[in-house]
């Protein structure tokens, strides 16, 4: 009689990004059936789970803009063995990162103080929000990543590939349609 094998628990999350690899992530379709076969997702905005707790697999799209997101990018590193950076913003700021041209305080400026149709406008100052980092950080900044998946967004057939390589206990490889944007 043979042991059930347990699943791969795989986490998920977003920071600073546009959510556009998640959409790529469900685009895997009908595919996600044959995934729910091997893993189990922890936190994820398909579980609604808050924290990541002890995973397999973290795949983080987006960079990191303020305080919370290195929170949970630390989160991710400290519980995840294998944690993927997906997608550009991840990789390398991608869009977000376009502010770090700039000093923090100009663009806070910009967008809170200087608009005409503001009336008395000012920085929002609520210990609710979390504090902005002096710029947008891609992951491997602040945390080790052991993969990155390129794309902005990356395709779904991109990821489906890394992380069905993975699940075999093989060593991801990307071939270049996989990794060439027109």
């Amino acid at each position: 009689m043979s042991a059930i094998k347990p699943k791969v628990r795989v986490a998920t999350t977003s920071l600073a990004g546009c959510f556009g690899c998640h959409m790529s992530f469900l685009d895997i379709d009908e595919r996600l059936l044959q995934l729910i076969e091997l893993i189990e997702f922890d936190r994820s905005p398909l579980t609604d789970i808050k924290h990541c707790g002890p995973c397999d697999v973290g795949l983080i799209e987006g960079g990191l803009c303020n305080a919370e997101n290195v929170h949970v990018a630390r989160e991710f590193r400290a519980n995840c063995k294998i944690v993927i950076a997906l997608g550009a913003c991840a990789i390398n700021g991608g869009l977000p990162a376009q502010r770090n041209s700039f000093p923090l305080q100009d663009v806070l400026n910009e967008v809170y103080v200087n608009r005409r149709e503001l009336v008395n406008g000012a920085v929002p100052n609520d210990p609710e929000l979390p504090l902005l980092l002096d710029k947008v950080y891609p992951l491997h900044e602040v945390i080790h990543v052991d993969y990155s998946i390129p794309g902005c967004p990356p395709s779904a057939d991109t990821i489906w590939r890394v992380l069905t390589e993975l699940l075999a206990g093989r060593e991801p490889t990307l071939d270049y349609p996989l990794i060439h944007f027109d």
